[in-house]
């Protein structure tokens, strides 16, 4: 870090990526307030995931701060996500305490609650909770005895979300929110097909992994989602860049949540897609870029001046167009004599 910004200047980027868990948090930490610096694996999968969640809610009609979360693996792709959804949380009016509270985590060792005999790391404790009475010892009693509304896997352990896990959620809710995020494919919690068989097509599905089309008994098809962290970091990156932002507020990511999720149509949600299709990923982009830039002025991020009047042409002039025109010289059917 020393090295890259005597050499290239202030504004520049650096994106952390695939550090582990400690080193993650340590370095975001010690580095986010005196460089301009993000990392995807908490930042970028957290928004991606968020955004999902905010979507899935016009399907259930039920507001984000009513939801239970519990998730699978409390890595850092599972406390990035937790802490922006804390964060969503709280700007719809709930306490921290409380938006922690339903919150919960299941990794390796068990259910994270207070007193168990495995270390939590400093990072895991407003998401470790007293115990309830009858505490669960596999995943599935963990979903019985917290009722869920939500279960997120990202322990990258492969197909943890069982037959019996999926039946529960179905059985506990109308629309049941299922996202298996650990990728590869042989990683994931469970398959598309998995999701929405055992759940009779209810389930607001979205995977890390790309999946199939999936059609049912019955003749429904449906087209899974990818919460794939390509929705956000290009879209953020630029909006960062082009407005010369110094360092990067968690908030970013949640603006760019918010502008991934109304993006998406009540056609492309009726599908079963929680996301955009990643074919428009270029205008998906564009669209973030432009929501994340006017909020970064508008809460005095920015040190590019003067501001750019229209922000989402001033965007599209800075996108590198890989199209070229022809310069081949047109060519014309010569008329035929009559």
């Amino acid at each position: 870090m020393l090295a890259l910004f005597p050499r290239y200047g202030q504004n520049t980027l650096i994106q952390f990526e695939d550090f582990g868990n400690h080193n993650a948090f340590r370095f975001l930490r010690k580095y986010r307030e005196k460089y301009c610096t993000f990392n995807d694996d908490i930042q970028g999968t957290a928004s991606v995931a968020l955004a999902g969640l905010l979507a899935a809610q016009k399907a259930t009609g039920k507001p984000l701060t009513d939801q239970k979360v519990l998730f699978l693996g409390a890595g850092e792709a599972a406390l990035g996500i937790a802490n922006l959804i804390v964060m969503a949380m709280m700007e719809g009016g709930v306490s921290c305490e409380e938006a922690s509270r339903r919150i919960w985590m299941f990794d390796k060792h068990g259910l994270l609650v207070q007193g168990r005999e495995q270390k939590v790391d400093s990072n895991q404790e407003p998401f470790t909770h007293q115990a309830p009475e009858h505490i669960p010892k596999t995943f599935v009693e963990a979903v019985n005895v917290l009722q869920p509304s939500a279960i997120i896997g990202v322990a990258g352990a492969g197909r943890l979300f069982s037959q019996d896990v999926l039946k529960a959620m179905a059985s506990i809710n109308e629309r049941p929110i299922i996202f298996a995020l650990s990728n590869p494919t042989v990683k994931a919690e469970c398959t598309a097909e998995e999701a929405y068989t055992l759940t009779e097509g209810r389930c607001l599905f979205a995977s890390g992994s790309p999946f199939e089309l999936v059609t049912l008994k019955d003749g429904r098809t449906f087209k899974p989602g990818q919460g794939n962290n390509a929705y956000i970091f290009p879209g953020v990156a630029l909006a960062v860049i082009l407005s010369s932002v110094r360092h990067i507020s968690d908030k970013v990511f949640l603006e760019a949540a918010k502008a991934l999720a109304e993006q998406l149509t009540d056609e492309e949600l009726a599908q079963g897609r929680l996301y955009p299709p990643l074919s428009n990923i270029r205008e998906v982009s564009i669209n973030i870029a432009v929501k994340v830039m006017e909020f970064l002025y508008a809460n005095n991020m920015a040190f590019h001046y003067p501001e750019p009047a229209d922000k989402s042409r001033y965007i599209r002039s800075k996108v590198w167009t890989y199209e070229y025109e022809s310069f081949m010289p047109d060519v014309y059917d010569w008329p035929e004599s009559k």
